[in-house]
């Protein structure tokens, strides 16, 4: 499957929703797991904005991606992020999309407010 790398460098991306784990199966509550590590994933909502354009993507990370306190409005970075176009049938019905996947999420809240020593 083609995975396309998304440039970050002239976005302002921040947490639109606390990361959540990643339901595999909604039916049975089963949790999403990488297929190589084995790492549970997780879903983080950012606000993603660019060429005066603002989306809210859903973002699959593995959970040991996931650094600093994302909470709602806090300002990150995404590293590796790729983009990957899906399609399925479900009923008769053709469903497409692209879903987002990043190797990290880190919060950069930490960054500017650090103490300065005197």
């Amino acid at each position: 499957m083609r995975q396309i790398p998304v440039d970050t460098s002239a976005a302002v991306v921040m947490v639109a929703k606390t990361p959540q784990p990643k339901v595999k199966d909604r039916r049975t509550g089963e949790i999403a797991t990488d297929m190589e590590t084995g790492v549970k994933l997780m879903t983080v909502d950012v606000m993603f904005a660019a060429n005066d354009e603002v989306e809210i993507l859903s973002i699959t990370v593995p959970e040991t991606g996931i650094s600093g306190e994302l909470t709602m409005g806090t300002p990150v970075a995404l590293t590796g992020l790729i983009a990957r176009p899906w399609e399925n049938e479900f009923n008769g019905q053709k469903r497409h999309g692209i879903a987002f996947r990043a190797v990290a999420v880190t919060s950069l809240a930490a960054a500017g407010s650090a103490p300065k020593a005197a």
